[in-house]
């Protein structure tokens, strides 16, 4: 094999590698999506969730330490314990986020989607054929989310409108930023050659993962601006 069909080739198995990603990303946001609607519309499902505390802090920390397992020990399992503990964790997700259906209008979340959903597809397209190096974002973006997550956390207590607003619109810019920063990011680390193998499908699941906690972040912090109260 020459070198130019040498390159052809590592940029087809690129390629389909990034659709896996997409593929597993849409599945859990379809996860999510289905579960949230299901729970929003059982009563007795509503009252477990928020009408306990406690089962809602239970949720909660079942999500945190299902992606603490995949980022921390998905080297040491299969790809299909990955793939289960992803799944597993849209659901989590999709319970939790069942209050978004509750609090808002049916039309605004749908058209809120579809906004989320042309953003993230801009940036990430833009991501993935960039010449330009993303990796200096990296620090900054970081940076600027946890501040955004410690000011989040400082105003559930000082309840400030201008606070709450500052930080959708920051955490909005984040997140767009984080869209092309991550999918340059998961492009780059493939690892050519794999393709296939047990280590290529949890790469591929680390990468959906991502991409999804970008998506939905961006949908939240859009869903407030343009959201609409029942």
């Amino acid at each position: 094999m020459n070198p130019n069909q040498l390159t052809l080739s590592n940029e087809a198995e690129a390629q389909r590698y990034m659709v896996k990603v997409y593929g597993w990303m849409s599945l859990a946001l379809v996860v999510t999506g289905l579960v949230a609607m299901y729970a929003a519309a059982s009563e007795s499902l509503v009252n477990l969730i928020f009408g306990n505390r406690i089962t809602f802090y239970v949720l909660i920390i079942l999500e945190l330490i299902a992606v603490g397992t995949l980022a921390g020990l998905i080297n040491r399992m299969s790809a299909l314990m990955a793939t289960v503990i992803f799944v597993a964790y849209s659901a989590l997700n999709g319970l939790t986020l069942s209050v978004v259906f509750l609090v808002f209008t049916t039309e605004s979340i749908a058209s809120t989607f579809f906004i989320t959903a042309g953003t993230f597809g801009v940036m990430s397209i833009y991501g993935y054929t960039t010449k330009s190096d993303l990796s200096k974002w990296g620090n900054l973006l970081f940076m600027g989310l946890m501040g955004l997550i410690i000011a989040s956390i400082a105003n559930i207590f000082m309840k400030s409108t201008m606070i709450y607003w500052v930080t959708t619109y920051i955490g909005v810019l984040i997140f767009v930023g984080l869209t092309a920063y991550d999918t340059q990011k998961i492009k780059n680390s493939n690892v050519i050659g794999n393709e296939g193998t047990d280590e290529d499908n949890k790469e591929a699941i680390m990468g959906a993962l991502t991409l999804y906690l970008d998506f939905i972040n961006l949908f939240l912090y859009l869903l407030r601006i343009f959201g609409r109260k029942k």
